[in-house]
């Protein structure tokens, strides 16, 4: 008898340090995604990599403003005119972007769509937008006008031109959903990176914790910061990827909502948060907001914390920030 328990607890032994980790790259949601997971065999990693793979599909496939069959576009192409009846999870998801736009004062607004007809990053730009053509794109912005029925799951913008997009919120989601889904198989450990936007859970192989790190704006190259990560989710916001350059002025992707303008004041915001989308939104928010009110915020919420790099290259921290933890 004592012969077989050994035999079964050597089995097992070897058993769990024969788990490896196995990753693949794709480009989805019109961003580069690397899925990690942890598995026993390639062809388990391969199957709960594909599972992944088609859940942020689904969530694609119902947020996207590009795709002219999504929920999304159906909400954009009748503003000004009707409702437009929702599933139950597109609902909450607008429901608690609002959340997060009344907690910013409009930093984060997913009405911004609207302005992205006059920003262009594919190095078309030789130009600046009229100040006329900015006011006139910032008149259909405002989350405060998007009209929700709770009870018949229905939602409305009330101006013809309005329109909502999530590309600020939309890849922390899907890799919350997809590590959800995992998590719900067995999937005992992964990193789902949406494009930086990472969320984390269990532990590598060896049984270490995952370690993200923190890109240098000033050279991408080089990491500044290396945190390990604990089932949790980490999210960069930065100028330094996408942005256009005009009269010798760099011009980041990240506009502010509620001038039509680029932000100006810091070049990289990293948030860690419980879930993806959380600091998603917010790493935007914070970009948009600045440093001074970015922070501020931030302290004031529980398990949350950032690091902010300015336009001169100076660092800075949220108060709970373990910098005995951050290695150059």
């Amino acid at each position: 008898m004592k012969k077989i328990i050994s035999l079964f607890l050597l089995f097992s032994f070897w058993n769990f340090h024969a788990q490896e980790s196995y990753s693949k790259a794709l480009l989805l949601m019109g961003c580069n995604f690397e899925i990690t997971v942890v598995a026993n065999t390639p062809e388990e990693g391969d199957k709960y990599i594909n599972t992944a793979i088609q859940e942020i599909q689904r969530i694609e496939k119902l947020i996207s403003s590009w795709d002219e069959d999504s929920q999304t576009s159906a909400i954009n192409k009748n503003a000004g005119k009707s409702w437009v009846k929702v599933p139950q999870e597109l609902f909450d998801l607008i429901s608690r972007s609002q959340k997060i736009s009344k907690l910013t004062e409009g930093a984060f607004d997913i009405s911004y769509a609207s302005i992205d007809q006059l920003w262009h990053y594919d190095g078309s730009m030789t130009r600046l937008p009229s100040a006329k053509a900015i006011q006139k794109s910032i008149a259909k912005i405002g989350w405060h006008k998007i009209e929700m029925d709770a009870e018949q799951l229905k939602i409305k913008l009330p101006e013809t031109g309005m329109k909502i997009g999530f590309g600020a919120i939309g890849k922390g989601y899907a890799a919350d959903k997809a590590k959800a889904l995992l998590v719900k198989m067995g999937v005992v450990g992964g990193i789902i990176n949406a494009s930086g936007d990472m969320n984390c859970w269990g532990t590598q192989p060896n049984g270490k914790d995952w370690k993200v790190a923190i890109t240098n704006p000033l050279n991408k190259g080089k990491a500044f910061a290396y945190f390990p990560i604990l089932n949790s989710a980490v999210v960069t916001s930065g100028n330094y990827e996408k942005y256009i350059e005009i009269n010798n002025q760099r011009y980041t992707h990240i506009i502010d909502p509620r001038t039509g303008y680029p932000t100006t004041e810091l070049i990289s915001c990293t948030v860690f948060a419980p879930k993806a989308e959380l600091a998603d939104a917010l790493a935007t928010s914070i970009f948009v907001m600045g440093k001074e009110s970015g922070l501020f915020l931030i302290n004031q919420l529980p398990n949350i914390e950032c690091i902010l790099v300015d336009a001169h290259g100076n660092i800075f921290y949220s108060k709970h920030i373990k910098t005995q933890q951050i290695k150059s």
